[in-house]
């Protein structure tokens, strides 16, 4: 079905490689987290409620989470750079029906693909583990998603910052024309890798079902990052209902500016990796599991303080990125033959978690406000340490 190639027809990863993989991880990631600090905006316009809004998020979420079940999987089927490009023109077609939404249900959808087309990045992750040697495979992967988490945390300043002085549809229509020279880009400059699976499609999906069963890391994995994303995607898609209030009274711009303090400690994530590479993989997610946990501590006695807000945000990046780089790092070591399902199983159940997250975090907000949101965050944090106290200790080192 695909020629078979060796592995010396693979190019090796050079640094010019690495960077562009980096910067288009991010650029492509953000186009999900735009909406994020827009969500009283876009309310206000469609004159519908906070956790109606909130359902533009969630459904962003989701869509990745479909996107990575049915499209990444394709990597290991097809040439990788063709893959991508095309995608590129869906994202772009995405972002066009978001930016011209006449309401807020075809906004919803708009949202949906906009997530389901944006797992490019997923495709870059295992690429780079791919080519790079494998003692520098953490490395690698700690560096491309540095740009995937500075890419996630920037959109919410850049989008801030576009909605509150152009308008939301602003954000979407100049999101489009930066995947445009970006496609123009990847064109030019990404080398191509061939494919080694040579089954049928519906095969392919099957794998899916048989790494799951059969890998207890990877399945270990995917519960820890689901639980942890879930925390994330709840802090980041309530914080703009928190600063809209008192003592705050902030506009999006200001909701969109925490995403600076965030970037800040994404950019250690190929710190992260390296220490993936070197360190004992239980010990790294007890103590990152942990800064979880702490950062929701944090929010709940000190949400009226921006300074607490603060700390609380560095804590909970901290946590979440160091994470899942060193759940990510695992899994790639299981089948190299199989890097984008077995990425695909792990993304999946981390986006869903995300959605989940999320859309409780949203319901929680309308019931208990700030106090709900917090509840949620400590419920799932307290989860995925447990998870990974009680199971990861019979797998010892290597989970």
């Amino acid at each position: 079905m695909t020629p078979s190639h060796t592995p010396a027809a693979d190019p090796q990863l050079t640094r010019s490689t690495l960077w562009l993989m980096t910067i288009a991880s991010g650029m492509v990631v953000a186009n999900n987290y735009y909406n994020q600090p827009l969500l009283v905006k876009i309310a206000d316009t469609f004159q519908v409620s906070e956790s109606s809004a909130g359902m533009v998020a969630m459904l962003a979420q989701v869509g990745y989470a479909i996107g990575l079940l049915f499209i990444i999987p394709l990597g290991d089927m097809l040439r990788r750079k063709r893959l991508i490009l095309v995608d590129f023109v869906l994202i772009i077609l995405s972002l066009l029906l978001a930016a011209f939404s006449p309401n807020i249900y075809t906004l919803m959808a708009a949202s949906l693909l906009i997530g389901a087309t944006c797992v490019v990045p997923q495709l870059f992750v295992p690429m780079a583990a791919h080519l790079a040697r494998p003692e520098e495979r953490g490395k690698a992967v700690g560096t491309v998603m540095s740009g995937l988490l500075v890419g996630i945390l920037f959109s919410r300043t850049l989008s801030g910052f576009v909605g509150e002085h152009l308008g939301w549809r602003a954000m979407f229509l100049i999101a489009a024309g930066l995947m445009l020279l970006l496609w123009v880009a990847l064109y030019f400059l990404l080398p191509e890798i061939h494919p080694q699976f040579k089954g049928s499609y519906k095969s392919l999906m099957k794998s899916l079902v048989h790494l799951f069963r059969t890998e207890p890391v990877l399945r270990l994995a995917s519960i820890r990052g689901a639980l942890s994303f879930a925390c994330f995607g709840g802090f980041w898609t309530t914080l703009v209902f928190l600063l809209e209030g008192p003592p705050f009274f902030a506009g999006s711009d200001v909701a969109g500016a925490f995403g600076l303090v965030g970037a800040g400690g994404a950019i250690m994530a190929s710190v992260m990796g390296r220490l993936s590479d070197r360190f004992d993989t239980r010990n790294i997610q007890l103590a990152t599991l942990a800064m979880i946990l702490v950062s929701y501590i944090v929010f709940g006695f000190f949400s009226y303080s921006i300074m607490g807000l603060v700390v609380g945000v560095i804590l909970l990046d901290l946590g979440l990125q160091g994470s899942h780089i060193s759940n990510q790092t695992l899994i790639f070591s299981l089948h190299p033959e199989a890097r984008n399902r077995l990425n695909t199983v792990y993304m999946f159940t981390y986006f869903m978690g995300g959605a989940t997250g999320t859309i409780l975090a949203s319901q929680a907000w309308q019931l208990w406000q700030w106090n709900g949101v917090v509840l949620v965050g400590l419920v799932f944090s307290v989860l995925a340490l447990a998870v990974h106290v009680l199971f990861s200790s019979k797998r010892g080192r290597a989970a």
